[in-house]
């Protein structure tokens, strides 16, 4: 028997949850995500419940039993019960009536082997007692134990239930699959034919799933996939797969965490923020890495310029578009780079200068102690605004 143990499935307070709905003579199954997580010894974030229970009833049993409960997606069944201020959110078991792409009349079902064949992937139709118990209506466990992604049942006609299933393919192929025996071919050729599927799809919907699969350690196979079935194409024109590679190994060199936008910018594409909106801290961060990469500035200036990790994700930026290593001692030049002040204060001008003629001799003065690679001392920059008077 295959069970799941550990935090935070038998944590008091998700017991508790669980309980108030087994007591009243109903089932109580921990569902998806945390489930396949814990078989697969990935940390488990939120906790999913599935039972039988009506949303009504369990809104009833909960507040019944002191907890908060929120009626988060009470038409599709979920309710938010809150214990120890930690959410659990309690769905009940469903089956889908109708599809719309990202919408669906759904009705209530009875048996966990109804709710789950309206899920994506087998891996994630797996279930689980509060005793951990595992339960496998569908046969996930072989495809989960072989880190092998497949869809339920038929692929074309789950796609088209929902076309963000195509970019969730990919994603939990780069965080689960394994990368060795490649990706399910009936699935690729199901996302391949509904690709413009895409298109109905919001931007931020497209842009959260992008920078999830992304963060993956080596997302760069699921990447490579999508632009060999036109994926990519739909979802980030203009973008290029073969820097992505490079850049996942230079980051590996310098044993960086991934980085979703760093990644973004070795990917490029048309109007990236915008089509996939980014947060405007987000887009900030991308353009000036662009354009420091793009930038013919050395190391040290541009961690003057930007600080030393920006300097540092811009030379990592440039060498992998130009398929090189990192230039020797980049660490070293960065550290004087972001330690370096500019040695002259407008008082020291004034009140020789003043006005838009302080300011312009101060971007002057500074432009000419940069190009001495920071060498000019005070003095000699004090002399230089005396000569241009």
């Amino acid at each position: 028997m295959t069970r799941v143990s550990g935090d935070p499935f038998f944590a008091d307070h998700t017991q508790a949850v669980c309980a108030l709905l087994t007591e009243a003579g109903y089932r109580a199954l921990f569902v998806g995500g945390c489930v396949r997580n814990a078989l697969l010894g990935v940390a488990v974030s939120d906790i999913d419940i599935a039972t039988d229970a009506r949303p009504g009833k369990v809104m009833e049993l909960a507040q019944a039993a002191g907890l908060k409960a929120v009626p988060t997606g009470f038409d599709h069944g979920t309710v938010t019960v809150v214990a120890a201020h930690v959410p659990h959110e309690v769905t009940t078991f469903r089956r889908d009536v109708e599809t719309f792409g990202r919408r669906a009349v759904v009705a209530f079902a009875d048996s966990p082997e109804e709710d789950a064949r309206r899920r994506d992937f087998t891996m994630n139709a797996l279930y689980a007692t509060p005793a951990g118990e595992v339960l496998d209506p569908l046969g996930g466990m072989p495809d989960l134990r072989a880190r092998r992604l497949r869809f339920i049942e038929d692929a074309d006609a789950r796609i088209r239930e929902d076309y963000l299933r195509i970019l969730r393919f990919f994603r939990f192929h780069a965080w689960y699959g394994d990368p060795s025996n490649g990706l399910d071919p009936e699935g690729l050729a199901a996302c391949a034919a509904n690709s413009a599927g895409i298109e109905t799809l919001s931007r931020e919907r497209i842009g959260a799933e992008l920078r999830k699969l992304l963060a993956a350690a080596d997302p760069g196979p699921s990447i490579a996939a999508m632009a060999a079935t036109g994926v990519l194409a739909r979802t980030l024109p203009g973008a290029d797969p073969r820097v992505l590679p490079v850049m996942i190994h230079l980051e590996a060199a310098l044993a960086l965490a991934p980085d979703p936008i760093r990644r973004l910018a070795a990917l490029g594409g048309e109007d990236v923020a915008g089509r996939l909106r980014l947060s405007k801290a987000e887009a900030r961060r991308l353009g000036r890495l662009v354009e420091g990469a793009a930038a013919g500035e050395g190391p040290a200036v541009l961690a003057y310029r930007a600080g030393p990790e920006a300097a540092r994700d811009a030379v990592l930026l440039r060498a992998a578009s130009l398929g090189a290593d990192l230039p020797e001692g980049f660490g070293a030049e960065i550290a004087r780079g972001a330690q370096a002040r500019f040695p002259v204060a407008a008082a020291d001008l004034m009140p020789r200068f003043s006005g838009p003629a302080l300011g312009q001799m101060l971007k002057r003065l500074e432009a000419d102690w940069i190009a001495s690679d920071f060498r000019l001392d005070r003095a000699a920059l004090i002399a230089l605004a005396g000569r241009g008077d």
